[in-house]
């Protein structure tokens, strides 16, 4: 057991092939050689969400289908990983399985494995979302779901029978843009799906990397809803938050507008922004924009919170531990002051 120090060290040793998952904002790969360096705490963790690394781990090998594992771990003031934590953690893997991960788990072995403080369950949409991914990535088979969401996307099926259409068949339709006519065929239906559909079209596409064509069409939609007498925020929210893999200047434009905008800055739209469409604030001008329209909500403890998670993202942080220093408005200098305030009488 001393000489396992990583759950790297023991994936290579087991001869698995392996891919490490961020799922505490997008589903996003983290390279293996970069999950080593935070797993000897050479580097913090990428994507951190409430002080916590949660991410995945899938493994396969020759014999077929993959495993995984789900797991959380506390982050200190930096974004590392605990030891401790992590040695802990190697313990419970290797007294359930032992030192190489090359068979099949027993019912009493899988219930041992689980039973760990580090192991936790995603949400049913991120699941859907994140099998899709795995699935696509190592060239499986779609889920059986697949056929009716296409046939229901092309407008086959008529547009208000979406009731039988499968959450996984979304899912396989979205993490498959670069399939057959897949993008295509999302870009038609955008305009025609009722709300249902739509939002977890959304909700699936927010884990994807999109192309500028499709980042374009949401962002053609997004500015359609804006010019509706009655906005629907929550459904630009949606929106926003499907550009999350953008590469393009469709993600910085709409967070521009809204950002323009005080009237769509509520906290939901805050929220959204820190946790999934979060890239652009790695813009000065964007990040002190939106600390301001925040602060504006004049909801203290949000403040706080949303500071206090953006400011552990790796790219980010140097762009926002300079504000608490020198803010660009009174109101964001107020809000800044008060949550330092709070961080000085809860140490």
């Amino acid at each position: 057991m001393d000489a396992i120090k990583t759950i790297s060290q023991l994936l290579t040793q087991s001869g698995c092939d392996y891919a490490i998952y961020d799922l505490g904002r997008r589903i996003e790969v983290i390279p293996n050689q970069e999950f080593e360096q935070v797993e000897q705490s050479r580097l913090p963790y990428p994507y951190p969400v409430q002080r916590q690394a949660q991410f995945a781990i899938t493994y396969w090998n020759e014999a077929g289908e993959p495993w995984f594992w789900f797991l959380k771990f506390d982050l200190d003031e930096r974004g590392l990983l605990n030891s401790a934590d992590l040695g802990n953690f190697l313990k419970y893997v290797v007294d359930a399985m032992g030192s190489r991960l090359q068979k099949n788990l027993t019912d009493e072995q899988q219930e041992q494995l689980a039973n760990n403080p580090y192991t936790v369950k995603p949400k049913e949409d991120k699941l859907a979302m994140f099998n899709s991914i795995v699935r696509t990535r190592l060239d499986l088979p779609a889920s059986q779901y697949l056929d009716h969401a296409d046939h229901y996307f092309q407008g086959q099926l008529g547009w208000d029978n979406w009731q039988t259409v499968g959450l996984q068949g979304i899912t396989d339709l979205a993490a498959r843009l670069s399939f057959a006519q897949n993008e295509r065929t999302i870009k038609k239906a955008l305009s025609h799906l009722p709300n249902q559909p739509l939002y977890a079209l959304l909700g699936a596409l927010e884990h994807c990397q999109i192309s500028s064509s499709l980042a374009n069409r949401l962002l053609d939609r997004f500015d359609d809803e804006l010019k509706k007498p009655e906005v629907d925020l929550f459904l630009v929210t949606a929106l926003l938050r499907a550009m999350a893999g953008d590469k393009s200047d469709a993600l910085p434009t709409a967070l521009n507008t809204v950002l323009s905008r005080p009237e769509l800055c509520h906290p939901e739209m805050m929220i959204a922004i820190a946790g999934r469409s979060w890239s652009p604030l790695g813009t000065e001008s964007v990040a002190e924009q939106y600390l301001i329209r925040l602060a504006q909500t004049q909801q203290q403890t949000l403040f706080n919170q949303l500071f206090a998670d953006l400011v552990m993202i790796p790219k980010l942080r140097l762009v926002l531990l300079p504000l608490l220093n020198q803010a660009p408005s009174a109101e964001l200098e107020q809000a800044l002051l008060a949550l330092q305030r709070t961080t000085t009488q809860g140490s």
